[in-house]
């Protein structure tokens, strides 16, 4: 099986919403924010030195996983701190994961494969959507 695994450096970003502004005629005008631009490009910058020319076949079913680490905030205490590197406390904060999955499958369309579409889906004869949540240690 073809696997690729990369590091994006830096605190995660999640996917920002689009911003709609309004033109002197009256028109809207649709952008997306510069720092969600700069962070796909990262994210794509950082796929290619792994991967050079690679990419997963058309049509190929893939499985992505995510891991985001945030940074220590320098104003804990150094026994909170020691608990957060640990693994004992864990970051709460935003980005929320969906954002931050979906500004790296967003970032890796047409480079790492056609669409992220391919990420697996299934069919079944009783159609239904399986949610399984489990404590991490």
């Amino acid at each position: 099986m073809k696997s690729v695994s990369f590091e994006i450096p830096g605190p995660p970003q999640g996917k920002a919403r689009p911003r709609v502004v309004r033109a002197k005629n009256g028109a809207s005008l649709t952008y997306t924010p510069d720092k969600t631009v700069a962070y796909e490009e990262l994210v794509r910058l950082r796929f290619k030195a792994v991967a050079q020319s690679f990419c997963f076949a058309d049509g190929a079913q893939l499985a992505i996983q995510i891991t985001a680490c945030y940074p220590v905030p320098k104003s804990k205490s150094k026994r909170a701190q020691a608990e957060m590197i640990a693994g004992t406390i864990r970051p709460t904060k935003k980005p929320d994961c969906d954002n931050i999955v979906k500004i790296i499958c967003d970032a890796l369309n047409d480079l790492a494969y056609k669409d992220d579409s391919q990420i697996a889906k299934y069919y079944a004869e009783a159609p239904r959507t399986f949610v399984k949540i489990m404590e991490v240690r």
